[in-house]
C-alpha cells in the first residue's frame, strides 16, 4: 500500500487520537445539565417543588465523569508495552478500535453502571492514543517542527471539544433520549477515520531501527525528511543519530520499568511525570468538564452557548503555539502560562469569596455542586476571568504538556516513560473529575484557591528543574542530563535556567546550510559521552 510522507498529513491523521479526548469532554460537559440525561440517570429523584429530574448527585456525577480518566490511566500504562511490541502505529490503531467498542456501550447504556463501564473502555482508548501519538510524532518529525506537530495533538483536543459541543447543542433540541445517545454514538466516527488513515502512514523510523528493520527505517527517512531524495543531508544526519542511539541501547539492552528510577534517569522521569500532573492541576479540565456549573452560578444556567464561546477560545488560542512554540521554546511557554493562570484563578477565588452568596432551595439548582450565586458586574468579571484563564492555558501548558515529555527520554525507554508520564495525567484527571463537584459543594470558592496555589507551585518547579529541549534532536537532549561535566548538578545535569533554545543552528541544518556530517559527528560524540555516563550510573 502506498505510504504518504508529508509530515503535516502524518500529524493531522495521527492527532485524531487526541480529538477523541476532546469529544469525551464535550459529550459529558454539554450533556450533564440537560433534562433527558438527568431523567435517564435520575439518582436524586424529582425536585419536590418543580417536579423536574435532578439527575445524579455530585458524588455520583463525579464518578461517572471520572470513569473515563480512570480507564485512561490504565490505558496509558499498558500503551508502552503495546507500543514497544506492536509498533507506534499499531498501538494507536488498537486504541481506535477500543474507542468504537466503548462508544457502542455508552450510547446504548440504560443505567449508571453500564454508562460507567462504557466510559472506562473509552478511557482505555484515550490513554493509549494520548500516550503514543506524541511518541509517534516526535520520532518521525524533524527537530525544528517537532513542537508544532506534537502541539497539534492539543489543537485536535480543542477541535474535538468544539465539534462535539455543537453536536450536543444541536441535539439538545431533540425531545427524548436521542438528545444524548446520538452524540455519544457519533463519537465513534473519528476513531474509524483514525484507524483507516493510519494504514497509509509510515511507521516510526526509530521504532523500526530499534527492531532491526534498518532498510525500512531508511525508506521512511527518505520519504519524510528527504522528500524522496535518498541523498538529502537531513536523511544522512538523522540516520547517523538513530544508529548511534540504537548502538547505545544495545549496550543497555533489556530496559525495564525500574530503569526509569535509576540515578541516570530519575530526573527525566520526574520531569515528564510532573509535566502531565501540573497540566491537570492548572484546573483546565475542571473548567472543561464542569463549566456549566460555573456559569450557572454566574447566572447563565440553562444556556450552553457561553460554554461554546469558551471552547472556541480554546481552539483559537492554541494556534499561536502551533506557529511559534518552537520559536518561543518550552521553558518560557510554561513559565508564562503558569503565571497567568495563577492570576486568573486567584481573581476568580476573590470574586466568588467577596460577592457570592450560598445557593438555597429557592434557586432550584439541580445539584449541590452549584453552591454559590453571584450576579451583576462581579458575575461578568468571573465569566471574563474564566475566558482569560482558558486563553492563557491554550497556547502554553495545553500543547507543551504533550510536546515536552517525549523529548526527554532515550529511545530504549521512550515508550514506557511517556506511558508513565501520561498515566500521571490521567490519574490526576480522574481525581479532579471526581473531586471537583464535591469540592464546589463543600469548600465552594476555596476550590479556586487550591488551583491558584498549584499554578504558583508549578511556576517555581518549572523554573528550577525543567530544562529547554526545543530544537534539539531527541538524541542530543541526553547531553542536558549528563552530570559529569563542569557546572552540572549531580543526578540533575545542566541547571535548567542555563539551558537555551538554539533554533538558528537547527534551521540551518535542516535547510542544508551546514555540513550534516559535522553535526552528526558532534551528536555521536555526545551519545558516546552519554553512554559512558549511563554505564557508570548502571554500575
Amino acid at each position: 500500500m502506498k505510504k504518504f510522507g508529508n509530515i503535516y498529513l502524518i500529524a493531522a491523521i495521527s492527532v485524531i487520537g487526541g480529538a477523541l479526548f476532546g469529544f469525551d469532554i464535550s459529550s459529558m460537559s454539554a450533556i450533564i445539565a440537560t433534562t433527558p440525561y438527568k431523567c435517564q440517570y435520575n439518582a436524586q429523584g424529582n425536585d419536590p417543588l418543580t417536579g423536574q429530574c435532578r439527575g445524579p448527585d455530585p458524588s455520583l456525577q463525579g464518578g461517572i465523569t471520572a470513569a473515563m480518566p480512570g480507564g485512561s490511566w490504565l490505558g496509558a500504562l499498558i500503551s508502552g508495552w503495546l507500543s514497544d511490541r506492536l509498533g507506534r502505529k499499531a498501538a494507536i490503531q488498537a486504541g481506535a478500535a477500543i474507542w468504537v467498542i466503548g462508544c457502542i456501550i455508552v450510547a446504548a447504556s440504560v443505567s449508571v453502571p453500564m454508562l460507567i463501564v462504557g466510559r472506562i473502555i473509552n478511557g482505555l482508548s484515550v490513554g493509549i492514543c494520548s500516550a503514543q501519538v506524541p511518541v509517534y510524532i516526535s520520532e518521525i518529525s524533524p527537530p525544528s517542527k517537532r513542537g508544532r506537530l506534537i502541539g497539534m495533538q492539543q489543537w485536535a483536543i480543542t477541535w474535538g471539544i468544539v465539534l462535539m459541543f455543537f453536536i450536543c447543542y444541536g441535539c439538545s433540541f431533540i425531545n427524548g433520549q436521542a438528545a444524548f445517545r446520538l452524540p455519544w454514538g457519533v463519537q465513534a466516527i473519528p476513531a474509524l477515520l483514525l484507524f483507516m488513515g493510519l494504514c497509509v502512514l509510515p511507521e516510526s523510523p526509530r521504532w523500526l531501527a530499534k527492531n532491526d528493520c534498518w532498510e525500512e527505517a531508511r525508506k521512511v527517512l527518505v520519504l519524510v525528511h528527504g522528500k524522496g531524495d535518498p541523498n538529502a543531508p537531513l536523511v544522512a544526519s538523522e540516520s547517523a543519530e538513530i544508529q548511534g542511539v540504537v548502538r547505545l541501547d544495545r549496550q543497555n539492552a533489556d530496559s525495564t520499568w525500574l530503569e526509569l528510577i535509576q540515578p541516570g534517569m530519575i530526573n527525566r522521569t520526574h520531569i515528564g511525570l510532573f509535566t502531565q500532573i501540573w497540566s491537570q492541576l492548572t484546573g483546565m479540565n475542571v473548567m472543561m468538564y464542569y463549566i456549566t456549573y460555573v456559569f450557572a452560578m454566574a447566572g447563565l444556567g440553562g444556556d450552553l452557548l457561553p460554554s461554546g464561546i469558551q471552547f472556541i477560545i480554546n481552539v483559537v488560542m492554541t494556534v499561536p503555539a502551533l506557529i511559534w512554540q518552537d520559536t518561543w521554546g518550552r521553558r518560557p511557554t510554561m513559565l508564562v502560562g503558569a503565571l497567568l493562570m495563577c492570576v486568573f484563578m486567584s481573581l476568580n477565588a476573590g470574586l466568588f469569596a467577596v460577592y457570592s452568596r450560598p445557593a438555597t432551595d429557592q434557586d432550584h439548582f439541580s445539584t449541590g455542586a452549584i453552591s454559590m450565586v453571584v450576579r451583576g458586574p462581579p458575575a461578568k468579571a468571573i465569566i471574563a476571568s474564566t475566558y482569560l484563564f482558558v486563553a492563557s492555558f491554550a497556547p502554553t501548558w495545553g500543547p507543551a504538556s504533550w510536546t515536552y515529555p517525549p523529548e526527554l527520554y532515550p529511545l530504549r525507554v521512550r515508550g514506557k516513560a511517556v506511558a508513565l508520564s501520561t498515566s500521571g495525567n490521567w490519574a490526576f484527571n480522574f481525581a479532579l473529575a471526581y473531586f471537583t463537584p464535591v469540592a464546589f459543594a463543600t469548600i465552594t470558592w476555596k476550590t479556586y484557591v487550591l488551583f491558584a496555589v498549584f499554578c504558583a507551585s508549578m511556576f517555581i518547579h518549572c523554573f528550577f528543574l525543567f530544562p529547554e529541549t526545543a530544537n534539539k534532536p531527541l538524541e542530543e537532549v541526553a547531553a542536558i542530563f549528563e552530570y559529569s561535566g563542569p557546572g552540572s548538578i549531580k543526578y540533575i545535569g545542566t541547571p535548567a535556567w542555563k539551558t537555551r533554545n538554539d533554533r538558528h543552528s537547527t534551521l540551518h541544518l535542516e535547510r542544508n546550510v551546514v555540513d550534516p556530517g559535522n553535526k552528526s559527528a558532534s551528536l555521536r560524540s555526545s551519545d558516546e559521552a552519554h553512554s559512558k555516563d549511563e554505564s557508570k550510573a548502571s554500575v
